[in-house]
């Protein structure tokens, strides 16, 4: 099984469910910042020129992040992942999906790339700054459902805490961001489990 991927990107999510599961696969590092993503070697494997993605063993190619996470923990974690109850699994999805199509595409990406939004110079400070904006709203909601717990979702991790936990890596680590507290603090707790170590490593981000 080969893993796509962008040290620092998104699919550092990925990455540290990788390790945290367990499995064995080979890393290949897609260098967004030098334009890997859309050169003819890498668009042939993925046409969608993004990642993370992963070719599995019988050649067929999975992209989306919370695809590969959701497939990643039912055949080869389900036991350690598998939701409660049907309403638990909606739940999940829900948080994820929050994380990544608001808190990540719709902020994060306006401050990390403004010039996505706009053609002007000028405008790039107040694109960044709607996107911080966005960010510390879904921060604050995220803050409340995490609360006192240990994960986002209560007391068992699941495949939401991938994605909060890239996403705090931007916030917390890259940006610096004042985040409330108690997300801070997953951040910490999560940055400090043997997977995310590894997988920070991997990535020449440690």
């Amino acid at each position: 099984m080969k893993f796509y991927y962008s040290p620092g990107a998104c699919s550092l999510g990925i990455h540290f469910l990788l390790e945290e599961i367990g499995i064995a696969y080979e890393g290949v590092a897609i260098h967004i910042q030098n334009g890997d993503q859309l050169k003819d070697a890498y668009v042939q494997i993925n046409p969608k020129s993004k990642v993370p993605a992963i070719l599995r063993d019988d050649g067929s190619l999975l992209t989306e992040f919370g695809v590969i996470a959701h497939w990643l923990t039912q055949t080869h974690a389900r036991e350690q992942f598998e939701p409660d109850s049907f309403e638990q699994e909606l739940r999940i999805k829900e948080t994820l999906d929050y994380i990544v199509a608001t808190m990540h595409m719709q902020g994060f990406t306006r401050i990390l790339r403004p010039q996505k939004f706009t053609p002007n110079d000028g405008d790039l400070v107040w694109v960044q700054n709607y996107g911080k904006d966005i960010v510390m709203k879904a921060a604050g909601f995220l803050s409340t459902q995490l609360g006192d717990n240990t994960f986002i979702m209560g007391e068992r991790m699941t495949i939401a805490d991938a994605a909060l936990f890239y996403t705090m890596f931007w916030g917390v680590a890259r940006l610096k961001l004042d985040l409330p507290a108690n997300l801070i603090r997953y951040f910490e707790r999560m940055s400090a489990r043997p997977a995310a170590q590894k997988a920070m490593q991997l990535e020449g981000l440690i």
